[in-house]
């Protein structure tokens, strides 16, 4: 029987709009029906891959699609039932191939974390349909308010902020041990220039008993988030059932946030690790594709090449230098020409298309009523004023991260005049609906189409949950692999600079030196403690964003709204 290989990642096949159709998946379904049982007993067998070409992680629309069955639907799996999965489930968003990638990641909780106990209580699926309705309900809800906010804002101002907060912390922190006569602990100052009541008292292994009353703080901080969040989106009849919606608290506050921010998602290993694989893979995209086939072109002439002409007197090889010189001068004169060429066009073009795009609208941080499950009283708040795109943190951000007011401050200030004139300039080409700020606004909105959250939910479940299962607990490196992990991730940064870029900026070119000072800029996520702090605020700013009920009143008021 002929086997298809491996398909690529969903990213790299045209995009999904439906389901396949009802021939493909009943095909999809019967490729690779199994025992309902073996779904849960077989899954320590399938941490160890071997060496047989259907092993392999099979990340394919068709082979999601059966998993969703086969977990979610076990009734329609390996039976005749042509209807797709839209049809057997309800819908999560607006976008079929979101939906796919949502459900697979739901299949794989709840077959690792609903069925590990429920399925030895009873074989029925009413429960788990349940609690599928019940996050279907959730996500329409949030999809409703996250088409009420400005993403461009808090992606690209917002989040810059919180991160560029945290540097300056960091770097504050640390610099003041080392200038005052007296040692002060860098969390200590971390902690009381940004405190949260999760990451308090400050844990010392002096003193076990702080270890565990933050650890406390922190489980209590989640289930309060998760359940304000509940108390907000879930309808009024599964609002009133405790066991439910404790269920999917405890799901969600311990399993999910639990063992990402609060575990190891935060350690400083993990977020080197993090940078190197974003480094390497834009490597990989920037360096030219090559297909093992290329011919290698032989540029001597015959009597070199049979060895009848000898290169020991020299006067060819400066023929040669000099022809090598003159050609290399050629191209780089081409390609920085090309290069200036393609910039310029797209730079006119953008701006040509930017002048005649209707102007940005003001976005309101009070969302409107979304669902009828949601009788929450409405603020009063006045509409935020639109910023000028050229004034997002985001740039102020990559500043800070790169140290240019201390590095290169001649640069810095340069930046900043001329980032300045062009936003109260005469013109104004920089202000609010300006030419400059409608191209840019547009080059920022193209980088959050929707067709770009498929691969993201897949590279996001391939991490999480390789091979479809939760993954063995990894042991995390000693505090002896840490300089090894920071000096790669290091050294796949400075890979991504051209080496005259690196010389100019680091002022020498010493590759040493180089990778040095970068690993002082990798030392701001050093702390895992403190990268907790970063975390939790990026969670929170979210969440209020998505919920803005959440920032005005607690989740006791809210509960007492909902349920009287």
């Amino acid at each position: 029987m002929y086997q298809a290989p491996l398909r690529p990642p969903s990213y790299l096949q045209p995009r999904l709009k439906a389901v396949p159709t009802s021939s493909s998946t009943a095909h999809a379904a019967l490729a690779t029906a199994t025992p309902p049982q073996l779904s849960r007993s077989s899954s320590p067998n399938r941490q160890t891959p071997s060496t047989h070409p259907n092993t392999p992680f099979d990340t394919s629309d068709k082979a999601t699609a059966a998993l969703i069955r086969r977990v979610l639907c076990p009734h329609a799996h390996g039976s005749t039932d042509p209807r797709p999965t839209e049809e057997l489930l309800p819908p999560l968003t607006s976008r079929n191939d979101i939906d796919l990638q949502l459900y697979a990641i739901i299949a794989i909780v709840v077959k690792e974390f609903v069925y590990s106990w429920y399925g030895k209580i009873t074989p029925d699926q009413g429960f788990v349909e349940e609690v599928v309705g019940l996050v279907a309900h959730c996500t329409r809800a949030l999809e409703g308010r996250l088409r009420a906010i400005d993403l461009e804002n808090v992606i690209f101002d917002e989040l810059p902020e919180l991160v560029e907060n945290h540097i300056n912390a960091y770097r504050i922190g640390h610099e003041s041990s080392y200038r005052t006569p007296l040692f002060t602990d860098p969390r200590v100052i971390y902690h009381t220039l940004y405190p949260h009541p999760a990451l308090s008292p400050i844990p010392d292994p002096a003193l076990p008993s702080t270890i565990t009353e933050q650890s406390e703080h922190e489980a209590k901080y989640r289930q309060l988030l998760i359940q304000g969040v509940l108390a907000v989106l879930l309808p009024t009849e599964d609002l009133e059932n405790a066991c439910l919606r404790t269920l999917v608290a405890d799901v969600i506050g311990e399993m999910i946030l639990g063992n990402s921010l609060g575990g190891k998602a935060c350690e400083c290993w993990f977020v080197w690790e993090g940078i190197t694989k974003t480094a390497n893979a834009v490597k990989a995209l920037l360096e030219p594709k090559t297909s093992g086939n290329e011919i290698k072109i032989d540029t001597r002439n015959r009597l070199e090449k049979f060895g009848l002409l000898s290169n020991e007197g020299g006067g060819v090889t400066k023929q040669q230098t000099r022809r090598s010189l003159s050609s290399e001068i050629l191209w780089r004169i081409l390609q920085y020409g090309y290069l200036t060429f393609v910039t310029a066009r797209f730079i006119i073009l953008g701006l040509v298309a930017a002048s005649s795009r209707p102007p940005r609208v003001t976005s309101t941080w009070n969302i409107a009523k979304t669902t009828e499950s949601s009788p929450i009283n409405k603020s009063s708040e006045p509409p935020r004023p639109l910023r000028p795109t050229l004034t997002f943190k985001i740039f102020s951000f990559v500043s800070s991260l790169l140290d240019l007011p201390i590095r290169m401050p001649w640069l810095s200030g340069s930046l900043s005049l001329l980032q300045y004139r062009i936003v109260t300039g005469p013109l104004k080409l920089g202000a609010t609906n300006g030419t400059i700020d409608q191209f840019l606004h547009n080059l920022l909105h193209s980088l959050l189409s929707p067709s770009c959250l498929p691969p993201t939910l897949l590279a996001l479940r391939t991490t999480l949950f390789p091979l479809n299962t939760l993954a063995a607990a990894p042991v995390p490196p000693s505090a002896s692999q840490y300089p090894v992990i920071k000096r790669t991730c290091a050294l796949s940064l400075l890979a991504l600079l051209p080496p005259a870029l690196g010389a100019r900026f680091f002022n020498t070119g010493d590759e040493e030196v180089q990778i040095r000072e970068v690993e002082v800029v990798l030392d701001v996520f050093g702390d895992g403690y403190l990268n907790r702090h970063l975390g939790y605020a990026v969670l929170e700013l979210v969440v209020v964003r998505l919920v803005p009920e959440m920032g005005e009143k607690g989740v006791r008021e809210l509960m007492e709204g909902r349920l009287g």
